[in-house]
């Protein structure tokens, strides 16, 4: 029987510096998308796909999973996924500047991550598959072999970006009804579902 997923609580002090994110990501439509051309995509390494869907897949098939292994691989995903985006950017693209403003407040809700907890957490050692992720994404881009890069559009690689940060960090973002049911397992897809049409 896989023990269940360890849930630690978002430290409030995280609430402010995401939703400051939040904010932000509420306009990439207009930067991801309509100041792209049409089917445009990014090179990015598989794991940067970071999707809902990934973490149900680790929940399920990892034992020692921490919510915090989870939120660790996530600002280290998007502080990626950012820097895969601006660097096919010319200096002068309109989007250029939101995309750097959107680095900054990650780095800073970061910041604020890393002062509320006790150093020694991030001492510790990561589970297997975790580090193996971790490794895969701090590898020099040259030695990752052809078959781990996938193309993704910025829109597509931002909305897995704002997802996965509201399951992630849902007390951040909770709504009557996830405060009702905080023990509900499925409450990130309902999350997903309610974004998607929100956006269409």
């Amino acid at each position: 029987m896989l023990m269940p997923v360890l849930m630690a609580p978002t430290p409030p002090s995280m609430c402010t510096p995401l939703r400051t994110l939040d904010d932000s990501l509420s306009h990439r439509r207009r930067y991801m998308k309509h100041n792209f051309p049409i089917n445009y995509t990014v090179r990015v390494h598989h794991e940067e796909v970071f999707k809902l869907s990934n973490i149900s897949k680790m929940k399920l098939r990892m034992d020692n999973l921490e919510e915090l292994h989870l939120q660790r691989m996530w600002f280290l995903v998007n502080h990626s996924v950012l820097k895969r985006i601006i660097r096919v950017m010319p200096d002068r693209h309109p989007s250029r500047p939101y995309t750097t403003e959107l680095e900054r407040r990650l780095q800073d809700a970061e910041g604020v991550f890393v002062q509320s907890h006790p150093p020694e957490v991030f001492q510790q050692e990561l589970p297997g598959a975790i580090q193996d992720i971790w490794d895969c994404l701090t590898e020099e881009s040259d030695k990752v072999p052809e078959s781990s890069w996938r193309f993704a559009s910025p829109k597509s690689l931002l909305d897995n970006f704002c997802h996965t940060m509201h399951c992630l960090f849902r007390e951040c973002f909770a709504t009557t009804e996830t405060q009702q049911d905080q023990s509900d397992s499925f409450h990130c897809q309902k999350g997903r579902k309610k974004a998607l049409r929100a956006e269409s």
